[in-house]
């Protein structure tokens, strides 16, 4: 493997393990309120919402057709239609957890690992570009995302009780695609190139789906209707701005 290859796979580790400091401000946090845990649900929904469409589903707009888009965002919300159906019918537990208490949190773990594999390809064709510096640019972009996306991985298993270093480690898990795929994307961008637009399509398409099927009517249980839509709406505007001072 080259030295540039090594670079990329150092470089996309890295955007790895910045999930894990999603953990970090519960490490702050003795306990978390019913009502606290509805409204971070909610702004955990908005975040997502927001990733999908003005990151994810943009950046797929800017390198495939529509149709490609469209289809990617069909395909990824029936696959969480069909893994959450699927969860009912097994007994996957996260530590001292029932599975029924797990489910939640099995959901975001699998959608946020989905979600990584399009993002470890950007970054491997960010790189075969040729320009070094938007391959950086491009990594510390998705990086800075990556700590949010953590945070809305450890919510759910923190409010259970989970602990923190825990909760780091499953959120660090969801992005493993991230060095993998990201140096067989560098070395054989022509491949992989046209799977980019539709692969950000279905991770788009499966945290939208999870956002409204899981978190938003987990938010409406815990606290008021007002609540939950201005957390949403505080969640999506956060990352929009975040989006959009990290584009690239």
């Amino acid at each position: 493997m080259t030295d540039l290859a090594w670079h990329v796979l150092w470089v996309a580790l890295a955007t790895d393990l910045a999930t894990g400091l999603g953990a970090l401000p519960f490490a702050f946090v003795r306990r978390i309120s019913d009502r606290s845990h509805g409204i971070l649900a909610a702004l955990a929904a908005g975040m997502m919402i927001s990733a999908s469409v003005f990151a994810l589903a943009d950046k797929a707009l800017r390198t495939g057709e529509l149709w490609l888009v469209i289809a990617g965002l069909l395909a990824g919300a029936a696959f969480f239609a069909w893994s959450a159906r699927l969860l009912q019918r097994t007994e996957w537990r996260i530590r001292h957890l029932s599975a029924a208490e797990s489910r939640q949190s099995v959901l975001i773990i699998i959608m946020m690992f989905v979600h990584s594999i399009p993002e470890g390809i950007a970054i491997g064709v960010g790189y075969a570009t040729g320009e070094l510096e938007f391959g950086l640019l491009l990594a510390s972009a998705i990086a800075v995302h990556n700590v949010p996306e953590g945070l809305a991985v450890s919510l759910p298993l923190r409010v259970k009780g989970v602990s923190v270093p825990a909760c780091a480690g499953y959120a660090i898990l969801t992005s493993v695609p991230q060095p993998i795929a990201a140096v067989p994307s560098f070395l054989l961008v022509s491949v992989f190139q046209p799977l980019l637009a539709p692969a950000l399509g279905f991770a788009g398409g499966a945290m939208i789906f999870l956002a409204i099927a899981e978190l938003l009517p987990d938010s409406l249980a815990r606290c008021t209707k007002e609540e939950t839509a201005w957390a949403l709406m505080a969640g999506l505007v956060g990352m929009l701005w975040l989006t959009a001072a990290l584009g690239v």
